[in-house]
């Protein structure tokens, strides 16, 4: 497997919720093996800004906590598969879980509606 893996992170652990990261991990594997880990700071969070930004890193995956079905049409759209409602650990734990296909990632979608009645503190 080859892959460039986007994290959202804050704190050390995965964001909950991609919009509000610090930073994001972004985590080369080649050959099922992490060969290297940088932290890039995201710019401002805008709709539709974090897709582009993270697909110029050649990232072919994101992995996040919630994220509104929007945001993975976005990355779809730059050839970028979005996994979600990933667990908040640190993002080489994640990856090797990932790697290993251990990653246990359960429907943690953050929908935008007036029926917003989950802890994704918007």
């Amino acid at each position: 497997m080859n892959k460039c893996i986007a994290i959202p992170m804050e704190n050390g652990v995965l964001c909950a919720h991609f919009g509000h990261c610090e930073y994001f991990s972004i985590i080369t594997v080649e050959n099922d093996q992490i060969t290297d880990i940088k932290e890039q700071t995201p710019p401002v969070h805008e709709p539709g800004v974090y897709p582009r930004w993270v697909a110029a890193f050649g990232v072919t995956d994101v992995i996040a906590g919630g994220m509104g079905q929007k945001a993975i049409n976005l990355f779809a759209q730059q050839n970028i598969n979005a996994f979600v409602g990933a667990p908040q650990k640190d993002a080489k734990t994640i990856v090797e879980d990932f790697i290993a296909d251990k990653l246990t990632l359960t429907a943690n979608y953050c929908n935008h509606d007036d029926k917003h009645d989950h802890n994704c503190q918007h």
